[in-house]
């Protein structure tokens, strides 16, 4: 299912599709409504939010490919959607973020759709939990180690490789020629040592990228503009981001 966020009528925009976090197991359009109508305002481009099948009854791959069906459809309905079908990012936070940086991955290995940009907020990026920040900020900060062994384990079913490019990013074999991205993470969430390494990693193979951690900030801050400076902050970088990679292209 997917729900479409149109702040401007009669005129071609942009596209950012925008799949949601909740460890892959829980989360849906509803969640991330608000999130969504306020990308789609501030940016004035269409938003195409994803309500991908959830863990453990449909568990990896099938969130990717769901993903990926949703901007192939998008893509091909530009018209109708009143899309420029050359002006398409795809974003994401937490889970979401791993997904939206995984389509990336197979619209490249697919030979398509182009995709402008990526936009990862927090991204979880490897399944196996091995960098330091999981053990270090366990406990106390919302977002726990055990909550994430648990979203993982239902995530990742039968799947004994737990570092396949697809599942886990940071520990994919080639990086090359992915798009821009924009990477945020939060000093006290257990997911920013996995997102910093994937940036870096990113970086190391030849993309652009910027990444920012914003301190003193916790997992799901980008949720709470209402109460958070940082949020509106990191969403004043997301359209920054957004201006020079999905707009630059001539409608």
């Amino acid at each position: 299912m997917l729900r479409i966020y149109r702040p401007i009528e009669g005129k071609v925009l942009p596209l950012l599709l925008y799949f949601h976090g909740g460890g892959f197991v829980v989360g849906d359009l509803e969640s991330h409504d608000s999130t969504c109508r306020r990308l789609a305002k501030q940016n004035e481009c269409v938003v195409v939010a994803v309500d991908y099948r959830l863990a453990p009854e449909y568990p990896f791959p099938i969130p990717c490919e769901d993903c990926y069906e949703a901007i192939v459809w998008a893509v091909k309905n530009a018209s109708s959607l009143g899309v420029n079908p050359e002006r398409v990012a795809v974003m994401g936070d937490s889970a979401g973020g791993n997904l939206a940086t995984v389509v990336a991955m197979i619209a490249r290995d697919r030979k398509g759709p182009t995709i402008a940009c990526q936009v990862l907020i927090y991204p979880t990026t490897d399944a196996s939990k091995s960098m330091p920040s999981i053990e270090s900020l366990k406990d106390g900060y919302l977002l726990t180690k055990e909550m994430i062994h648990w979203f993982s384990k239902n995530y990742c079913g039968l799947e004994d490789n737990l570092r396949q490019s697809y599942l886990s990013p940071l520990f994919a074999t080639d990086l090359i020629n992915l798009p821009p991205a924009l990477v945020i993470t939060a000093e006290f969430d257990p997911l920013k040592d996995e997102g910093e390494e994937y940036a870096r990693k990113l970086k190391e193979s030849g993309n652009h990228v910027v990444f920012k951690e914003y301190e003193g900030m916790i997992h799901v801050f980008f949720q709470m503009p209402k109460y958070l400076p940082e949020a509106r902050m990191a969403e004043a970088q997301v359209a920054s981001f957004l201006q020079q990679y999905l707009f630059s292209k001539s409608a």
